[in-house]
């Protein structure tokens, strides 16, 4: 069988489900990929990659009490809320607002998971900036708590948050047929990506500042600086609405920080 049409035959068997099991699908699903990204990505960035003397921290400063915790806590909210969110596309499937392609051939899954990478950015940006307004900053805030960010904290959101950006992919179902192939590289590579960028690791010093393995510095900052770089990989975004933040906005923070531990 080939790999199409096993996603071809996976995207049918999944809209011939009941409503409780495209749930049980969503909630099994997104639990795997947060499991094996999170905690390889921590072990990655904590122990393999110091060991061997590639990359760097970027945020030297420790973690709040409890950190993980709290993150492990509000990222096991929000794999329900993608779990039971899972229902939507299964109906969108069900009421024939939606179809999945049937015949996808290579170049137009390719195609497509690289126009839901775009839109994804696009979304999140557009929420992100609705995050940190003063009518919705409060939910935004518990995302914000881990000052200095782990993978574990990439789905440690607000439900609210969570449902926000996790509608990302009903109006792309809504305007096209996609292959069950691109619905499902969204959340994949999402997750892998925002991963990424709250590693808090800096995995080749070597590049420029716009590269896509910048993207844990550019969300360094935003954390440490609370606003600006509201992008998600890509910073087209920011640099279109003048939310860019320098590259050394962080700088003072972090060289206070060494001088107290210097003092010490």
């Amino acid at each position: 069988m080939r790999i199409g049409e096993f996603f071809v035959g996976l995207g049918n068997d999944f809209a011939a489900l009941s409503p409780w099991g495209a749930m049980a699908w969503g909630l099994l699903f997104f639990t795997s990929i947060y499991v094996v990204f999170c905690g390889g990505n921590w072990l990655l960035t904590q122990s393999i990659l110091p060991a061997l003397g590639l990359g760097k921290r970027i945020d030297p400063r420790p973690l709040r009490d409890g950190q993980l915790r709290d993150e492990l806590r509000l990222s096991a909210v929000s794999l329900l809320v993608f779990g039971v969110g899972a229902v939507l596309p299964w109906a969108f499937l069900r009421w024939g607002w939606a179809s999945l392609a049937q015949d996808p051939g290579a170049l137009q899954i390719a195609v497509e998971v690289v126009v839901l990478l775009v839109w994804n950015d696009i979304h999140f940006y557009a929420n992100h900036r609705l995050l940190h307004t003063k009518a919705l900053r409060r939910f935004h805030q518990q995302h914000h708590r881990s000052l200095v960010t782990t993978p574990f904290a990439t789905y440690s959101f607000h439900p609210l948050e969570a449902a926000l950006l996790g509608n990302v992919i009903l109006l792309p179902m809504l305007l096209h047929d996609f292959s069950f192939a691109a619905l499902l590289s969204l959340p994949v590579c999402s997750l892998l990506l925002n991963n990424l960028g709250h590693s808090n690791y800096d995995y080749a010093p070597g590049v420029g500042p716009n590269h896509w393995l910048a993207a844990s510095r550019r969300h360094h900052l935003h954390h440490a600086c609370y606003h600006g770089n509201y992008g998600f990989l890509f910073n087209f975004m920011d640099g279109w609405f003048g939310t860019r933040l320098p590259d050394d906005a962080s700088r003072a923070q972090l060289e206070e920080f060494r001088a107290r531990a210097a003092a010490r």
